[in-house]
């Protein structure tokens, strides 16, 4: 009779102590399988020269019940089995997606999941074409592939195949244990993505902010103080609601921003506004911050930040509370914008500084947009020829 199987986290045990024990564990260094087992008394190991943690419990039974033996030292190594979607993601997920930032992390996993119920975990990567490429576009187009299983946009659709192509396109550059790239080339390296033809990119007004601002306090102090920074520094709510006191310099009036919240992922200071700094000695009142305290607590545990999703509950109350009708994309990232726009006539290398973009094609692209009073500033400053 098998003995009791032991799963953990960290291992996977299978067969009897004393008998047909047999163990199976990462490299704590690659993240390489290892099979470990006892032969004449004596502890023996060798690697299993993959990552699929599912291959490698399999591998454990069926040493375990005899069905497979151990390879004498020297013999040379069976050929490993053909790289599957399945692997290639879960390679992916444990060295790469880590790396990444914390929404980034959750989106990875999402994708991950989406791309292999669509393609299957034992698809091969190099036969993916041009045909699934366009299927996986119409499915997710009517909502048939998909976490929320509705119909979504272009735009969605181009971030979902942007990460597929980066899984590809790090596989090709990868190796193995015996120094094979995992894939030989990305398979749909070229193709093009879909693109939104009028992309929903919605600027906060003036009116809409003071509306919101006047009713900030009845949210709570943590939106009042949350949506002042939004409004004059720029940055992104996920950056603002990780702010620690110690990024703050009140004698210099400076905030630093970290680069594992940026999604730029550079860490810079910025000067900030004497409206900004009045919120923060508001939030340093009322919180009693001090050292590496969060700025903006979570209600139910002061260590901890601001999550994402309380901030995005304090905004819909603030619309409802402001009057405001509910606007599809008018968001804590339409301060963003509104931001980027307000400093139209300030030089582009400034903007950037100021609100931590890298790229000014972006903010060019994607962040400002003239309204009518600038449209017009233009015109009037426009140099007449001499008649």
């Amino acid at each position: 009779m098998m003995g009791r199987t032991k799963k953990s986290r960290r291992s996977y045990s299978a067969g009897e102590w004393g008998r047909n024990r047999v163990r199976v564990f990462p490299d704590p260094k690659t993240g390489i399988y290892q099979i470990e087992w006892r032969e004449n008394g004596r502890r023996l190991s060798r690697s299993l020269k993959h990552r699929d943690w599912a291959r490698a419990k399999r591998q454990a039974d069926e040493v375990a019940a005899g069905l497979a033996v151990h390879e004498p030292a020297g013999k040379a190594e069976a050929e490993p089995e053909p790289l599957t979607l399945g692997t290639l993601f879960d390679i992916y997920g444990e060295e790469v997606t880590p790396t990444k930032g914390e929404k980034t992390q959750r989106s990875d996993r999402v994708a991950t999941a989406m791309f292999l119920r669509f393609f299957g975990r034992d698809r091969r990567p190099e036969t993916l074409s041009q045909r699934d490429w366009d299927r996986f576009i119409r499915a997710r187009r009517v909502g048939r592939v998909g976490p929320s299983g509705r119909p979504v946009s272009d735009r969605t659709i181009e971030w979902d195949l942007t990460f597929l192509l980066a899984v590809l396109n790090w596989a090709a550059r990868s190796k193995d244990e015996r120094g094979r790239l995992l894939l030989d080339r990305n398979p749909l390296k070229g193709l093009r993505k879909p693109k939104e033809k009028n992309p929903t990119r919605v600027v906060l007004s003036e009116e809409e902010y003071l509306a919101l601002l006047r009713v900030s306090r009845q949210v709570g102090w943590r939106f009042h103080v949350a949506l002042v920074l939004a409004h004059e520094t720029g940055h992104r709510i996920g950056a603002i609601r990780h702010l620690r006191w110690s990024d703050i310099d009140f004698e210099a009036g400076v905030v630093r921003w970290r680069a594992k919240h940026e999604k730029t992922g550079y860490e810079h200071w910025t000067p900030v506004t004497a409206e900004a700094i009045a919120a923060l000695e508001e939030a340093r009142r009322i919180s009693n911050g001090t050292a590496d305290a969060p700025v903006l607590p979570a209600p139910r545990d002061a260590l901890r930040c601001l999550g994402r999703m309380s901030a995005h509950r304090m905004w819909g109350r603030a619309e409802t509370l402001a009057g405001l009708e509910p606007k599809r994309q008018r968001g804590w990232h339409s301060l963003r914008r509104k931001f980027a726009s307000d400093l139209m006539d300030q030089p582009l290398k400034v903007l950037c500084e100021l609100g931590g973009w890298k790229d000014s094609q972006t903010v060019l692209t994607c962040y400002q947009r003239a309204d009518e009073g600038q449209l017009r500033k233009a015109l009037e400053n426009r140099r007449r020829p001499r008649t």
